[in-house]
């Protein structure tokens, strides 16, 4: 059984400037990955095993839903079994679902539950509570499912599904894999076709993930590079062995860091290389970083790879919007990146930043100016202009908005920056990566924490 974890005081933490970093470490595994498998395993018949799994506090919500519709889910040693309840045979939850802060669980379980003729009701933090979810309510809606949702399509939500919920065919208006997940999901217990068109390809977790299980799938990319993903629903789904690659969001924090923090040399392990995940490596490559692919090989259908960093001397550039879908979580942290980059970086298409754990765009400019960072925040676009070696740099308090990536991001910045930085809470950190502060104090980062008084 999963039991909810419980967050006991409010800490602020700061990060110092350190020496150089070194050492090897091994990032939490893939969260996209690992709320997938958590869904896929209780939803399919027979038994998944699962190694790697990130047990963060956003995919243990994930895995207590499942339970709460049938699932059953153990854990011995670094491995875990899921007993799955079958396609189209969840069990209506007695209880809400409380997802906390879990912003891909809670819309992925939307679909996966939108689909089924029962009412499920779903909640959240107050950060979760605060993010739009008619993006993926209004699909659902399209396909018979009755939404019962708090002003503004935010969370409660009560969802009642359709005796036979109806195939769609949905073109997904912005890039988003939760959209395109959450349909794909709700047509897994719809009969016929359910068809998503994709302009623009976003990270390919679920399509590979419904093949690897069995589902009957299929991908057609037109001449104009538009993807249209074919589902045919009521399928079995069999359990399978699921092994985890490392987190390229998580592992960006200790690649930045070991960029910007002179003389360190680190090794990142096992870090997941999809395609539609890679663009922070390339747009750090492109600032000049000394990053090294070693040991590249497949995992469970994935591409990964070890990875050297080195302290590099970073140049700004110009990020287009379209690189966008694949590094979307990691531009705060390239933001840190571009405040010690020589030059100005230019981000472009970040509109998508505005829902996610808090207004990332806008937390992230804030944060930069309390701590000495000439930058320019428009509606869709982040200029920083860079200090080398972060002189001045520091000092500042940032607001972190309970968004875990907000915290991470500016912890790094106090491992490089002249002055200490400090965030206001660092608890929501284990929604992603528990081990954080030990595995980059490990690698000879300084960090310190202190309890407030609230």
């Amino acid at each position: 059984m999963i039991e909810p974890a419980t967050l006991v005081g409010e800490y602020t933490a700061t990060a110092h400037a350190s020496g150089p970093l070194s050492g090897k470490l091994r990032v939490p595994g893939d969260k996209s990955i690992s709320h997938r498998a958590l869904m896929f395993g209780g939803l399919a018949a027979g038994r998944t095993n699962i190694t790697g799994l990130l047990e963060g506090e956003d995919v243990m919500a994930t895995g207590r839903a499942m339970q709460a519709m049938g699932a059953v889910i153990s854990r011995e040693n670094d491995q875990w079994t899921i007993d799955g309840t079958g396609n189209g045979c969840l069990l209506e939850p007695q209880h809400e679902l409380d997802f906390g802060n879990a912003g891909t669980g809670v819309r992925l379980t939307m679909g996966l539950v939108g689909a089924y003729d029962m009412k499920t009701r779903f909640c959240g933090d107050a950060s979760l509570s605060s993010r739009p979810m008619g993006r993926v309510l209004d699909p659902l809606r399209e396909m018979g499912v009755q939404v019962d949702a708090a002003s503004g399509d935010r969370l409660p939500v009560t969802l009642h599904g359709p005796k036979v919920t109806a195939p769609i065919t949905y073109r997904v208006p912005m890039p988003s894999a939760q959209v395109k997940s959450a349909v794909l999901l709700a047509g897994l217990n719809a009969p016929g076709i359910t068809t998503v068109i994709e302009p623009v390809m976003t990270r390919d977790h679920t399509e590979k993930m419904l093949t690897g299980f069995g589902a009957e799938l299929e991908i057609e990319t037109d001449d104009n590079g538009v993807r249209h993903i074919r589902l045919q629903g009521q399928g079995e789904l069999t359990g399978q062995t699921v092994d985890v690659p490392g987190d390229p969001s998580s592992a960006a924090f200790p690649l930045v860091a070991a960029l910007i923090v002179p003389g360190s040399d680190i090794i990142i392990e096992n870090v997941l290389m999809n395609p539609a995940r890679t663009g922070l490596i390339i747009t750090l490559q492109e600032m000049g970083a000394d990053i090294e692919f070693l040991n590249r090989r497949l995992a469970g259908g994935e591409d990964v790879t070890d990875l050297r960093v080195r302290a590099s001397e970073l140049k700004g550039v110009v990020v287009p919007p379209e690189r966008a879908p694949s590094m979307i979580d990691e531009y705060p942290v390239l933001a840190i990146a571009s405040a010690f980059a020589e030059g100005e970086t230019v981000m472009q298409g970040l509109e998508e930043l505005r829902v996610k754990e808090s207004d990332r765009l806008s937390a992230t400019a804030r944060g930069l100016e309390a701590n000495g960072v000439d930058c320019s925040e428009a509606e869709s676009t982040l200029m920083v202009r860079g200090t080398p070696g972060g002189y001045g740099l520091g000092g500042g308090l940032v607001a972190t908005h309970l968004d875990h990536r907000i915290a991470m991001s500016f912890l790094v910045m106090g491992l490089a920056a002249q002055n200490p930085v400090t965030i206001d809470d660092d608890r929501m950190i284990a929604t992603s990566f528990p081990d954080f502060t030990d595995m980059m104090t490990a690698l000879g980062g300084r960090f310190a924490q202190a309890q407030t008084q609230r």
